[in-house]
């Protein structure tokens, strides 16, 4: 059925549910799993909204950030090793989440995308925006949306 299954997460409950039910997928398929955990980049402009800090501030914030992903998905490499699943857990440092999510489904050749969402509906959903549906509307790879 699926070789290679990408699981996104930013490490929320709801997120959660989606890891699991990866998990679950991957092993009753025989897949490998893919974890991955967006991290964006500390703004560095006024413009962008960020302070003006010191380039070694910005770096310290970045590391904290990159090194909180890693501690998410080593804890889905974790569960899913359990289950026998074969893991590889990875932080990209992206802004535009969905676009990060696509591109490591491409590069490390999975054929699932696994995620949740959260069903914002009208004015959430305008002002906050959807990465999944970004996902679902621009991937070629099939998506699995779980709530």
């Amino acid at each position: 059925m699926y070789e290679k299954i990408l699981v996104a997460t930013d490490g929320s409950d709801l997120s959660k549910k989606a890891v699991s039910s990866a998990i679950s997928l991957a092993a009753l398929s025989g897949a490998s799993l893919v974890a991955i955990k967006i991290v964006p980049r500390y703004p560095q402009s006024y413009f962008e909204g960020g302070l003006a800090l010191q380039a070694t501030e910005v770096g310290k914030i970045e590391k904290q950030w990159a090194d909180e992903g890693q501690a998410v998905v080593d804890e889905v490499k974790k569960l899913a090793e359990l289950e026998g699943v074969k893991t590889r857990a990875l932080t990209v440092k992206s802004d535009i989440v969905s676009d990060a999510i696509i591109s490591a489904a491409k590069k490390h050749k999975c054929d699932l995308i696994v995620m949740a969402s959260h069903g914002r509906k009208g004015m959430k959903r305008l002002l906050l925006g959807s990465e999944t549906h970004q996902v679902l509307t621009h991937s070629h790879i099939p998506v699995l949306v779980l709530r």
